[in-house]
């Protein structure tokens, strides 16, 4: 299965920790490295990352990784990085076909686990399924920063943003999504939209066509300020080692 990994933010919140985001160390490797491998234990096979700031650098170690471990990597370069994100998944459109891929974000971190459940869960006409934590309260969720989602009939999406005032779960960062996404983001833009990636879940939502996979008790952190890159560094070396990694 495909694989595609935002990697073109600057991640401003983590500058005192390295200058590219991508490429800051977490328990003995670059946060980029452990993304690709831990889903590539899940099964993901044919990665596509999506960069933009110190697109070089990001996109050199990519090479190196990718004579390391044997994996299929390829990037996509998005020239506009420093605007939402759903440009960056636009930027890597051609290199995904038209089948289903995996889309994921270079400094979320997660237990393989939760992207195996979430592949075999997917329903066959979704569009598009986002794995979604219930634990809305936990102490160590950054709640401000969190794209929050809000739920319909069915596990369906029914409305989605970080600003959010009912909700009843935060997004993972990790979906399975069809061309559906694309052919979304694209009309989102042609009506004057912004770019960013919940406006294209949130027009699948519109048409009923988005979904949630909840996650229970699993394992992730969104490594996007010094706590969290923290809690990375004493937490991820276990769930490495449990973890049948490439």
């Amino acid at each position: 299965m495909k694989c595609l990994i935002i990697a073109a933010g600057q991640g401003t919140r983590l500058r005192a920790m390295a200058s590219s985001k991508p490429l800051a160390e977490v328990a003995g490797a670059p946060l980029i490295e452990h993304v690709v491998r831990l889903a590539a234990a899940a099964g993901a096979t044919d990665f596509v990352v999506a960069t933009g700031y110190q697109a070089e650098r990001v996109e050199a170690f990519l090479q190196d990784l990718a004579g390391r471990t044997g994996l299929a990597i390829a990037c996509a370069r998005n020239p506009d990085w420093d605007r939402p994100n759903g440009l960056s998944v636009l930027s890597a459109a051609e290199r995904l076909g038209g089948d289903r891929f995996v889309l994921l974000m270079s400094d979320h971190l997660f237990d393989p686990q939760i992207l195996r459940d979430l592949i075999a869960a997917a329903r066959p006409d979704a569009a598009l399924t986002l794995a979604v934590d219930r634990r809305v309260d936990r102490e160590d969720l950054d709640l401000d920063d969190a794209t929050k989602v809000a739920l319909g009939p069915d596990a369906r999406i029914a409305a989605i943003g970080k600003t959010l005032p009912a909700y009843d779960v935060v997004d993972t960062g990790l979906f399975l999504a069809g061309p559906e996404l694309l052919a979304a983001l694209d009309e989102a833009m042609s009506e004057g939209g912004s770019g960013s990636l919940s406006e294209g879940v949130q027009r699948l939502a519109a048409a009923g066509q988005a979904f949630t996979h909840d996650i229970g008790d699993g394992w992730w952190v969104d490594v996007d300020d010094e706590p969290a890159f923290r809690r990375a560094e004493r937490e991820l070396p276990d769930r490495l080692a449990a973890a049948e990694l490439r």
